[in-house]
């Protein structure tokens, strides 16, 4: 066993009973084939639920202070994390995104780019689509509901893959692409608005 799925494992037997996890969606989710994970963004622990969570391993971007400090620099790259300098256009993170996708594996990303205040789904940001478009990869959209209160379930949806072959042959920009992933992601949320955590 790699430190990976050890590692998932052990984040597992500890998110599982504490927020009661629930996880559906889990047919949508492709067996191969690189995969944009996206998801909307309510609490620090989403990246931790959506890893233990995916039935494949997750890469994530991690900011970049974070593989300065002592045990993480370490730690993160055996987690599948790679750096990203926020607030600049990071080429070397975005070469890394793109390389992983048309490589067959599976990055997550929550397209808002910080977490909601107030639970509501916010604006999606081009950078995913950005990354749907150009990295040769289907997007599946997925939602977390829950309020992360100890013993109170947490939800993981996964729903229907979205292919981007036809946004690719119509060149449809980048900015559309995400409007069309915070939507799926909103119907998602939608169809479970009668959920409660």
């Amino acid at each position: 066993m790699d430190f990976y799925h050890f590692a998932k494992g052990v984040v597992f037997s500890v998110i599982k009973p504490l927020y009661r996890l629930e996880v559906s969606g889990l047919d949508n989710f492709p067996e191969s084939g690189g995969i944009l994970l996206c998801s909307n963004h309510i609490h620090n622990f989403d990246p931790l639920v959506m890893g233990i969570s995916a039935p494949r391993p997750v890469n994530f971007m991690a900011k970049a202070e974070l593989f300065n400090a002592p045990v993480l620099k370490g730690l993160l790259p055996k987690v599948h994390a790679f750096p990203v300098k926020r607030g600049l256009s990071d080429r070397e993170a975005l070469r890394t995104a793109l390389r992983l996708l048309k490589s067959g594996e599976v990055v997550g990303m929550f397209p808002e780019g910080t977490r909601s205040k107030n639970g509501q789904l916010g604006e999606g940001l081009s950078g995913a689509g950005f990354f749907a478009l150009r990295g040769d990869a289907d997007v599946v959209p997925c939602a977390i509901i829950g309020k992360y209160r100890s013993f109170r379930k947490v939800r993981m949806i996964f729903g229907e893959p979205i292919d981007m072959a036809p946004y690719r042959e119509r060149k449809a920009s980048a900015d559309e692409v995400t409007a069309d992933i915070m939507k799926a992601i909103q119907r998602i949320l939608d169809e479970n608005e009668n959920y409660k955590g």
